[in-house]
């Protein structure tokens, strides 16, 4: 399965290391994703290529104006049908591992970024299919959390991580934390590997892990629980 993921940013060169490194680079190189960035001034058609404007009703800060956010979108949708548009925002919806399961799934995907103080909502109310925020806090601009959404759908794809990184044990897959994790050596620092992990025995090893996330996840998550 092969996924496009078209992202319109005010700043696209913030996304382009990101982008071209690691898991995300592995999985266009793979051919099974394709991630195109969209710079939201090449839609607009005055001298200064002006995106922004004072808001409405006064106040500080500005507002991504509609018309440039309008005409990437269709020229978008016009060439293909998308599963989701996706604009990142603070008020949108919590981003979770389950909503990353979902849009692994899917195949075309937008994701607008939001900047200075948004976006005019006439773009929410017309456009946007589906509103998301990573977290409780405030960002410069929707970059980063794009980036975010992208890199946990991305590397859910089949055939993107090998088995040694498979997602299926990563935490919040069963709706619980990840166990402890350990490697060579056995000792450092006076600091020794559970026996159990070097034990061999793979029922009493996983019986140990389930146990540790149990544990994990009471003491720091209990809300997942």
């Amino acid at each position: 399965m092969s996924m496009r993921v078209d992202i319109v940013s005010a700043v696209p060169q913030v996304l382009q290391s990101p982008l071209n490194e690691s898991i995300l680079k592995r999985a266009q190189k793979k051919g099974l994703a394709e991630i195109v960035v969209h710079d939201l001034r090449s839609f607009t058609h005055d001298k200064h290529r002006i995106i922004d404007e004072p808001p409405y009703g006064g106040g500080a800060g500005m507002v991504l104006k509609p018309e440039p956010i309008f005409e990437c979108i269709e020229s978008l949708t016009a060439q293909r049908a998308y599963d989701e548009v996706v604009y990142v925002t603070a008020d949108g919806e919590p981003f979770t591992q389950k909503t990353a399961n979902e849009f692994s799934l899917k195949k075309n995907i937008i994701i607008l970024c939001g900047h200075y103080k948004g976006i005019d909502e006439r773009v929410r109310q017309t456009l946007i299919t589906k509103e998301l925020s990573v977290g409780d806090y405030v960002l410069t601009g929707g970059e980063l959390a794009a980036l975010v959404i992208v890199d946990a759908v991305t590397r859910l794809i089949p055939g993107v991580l090998n088995d040694g990184e498979s997602a299926l044990t990563d935490s919040f897959q069963d709706g619980m934390l990840g166990s402890p994790q350990y490697t060579r050596p056995p000792e450092f620092r006076g600091m020794k590997v559970p026996e159990v992990l070097l034990s061999g025995n793979h029922k009493e090893v996983a019986k140990w892990r389930d146990e540790q996330r149990k544990q994990r996840t009471t003491e720091r998550r209990k809300d997942l629980l």
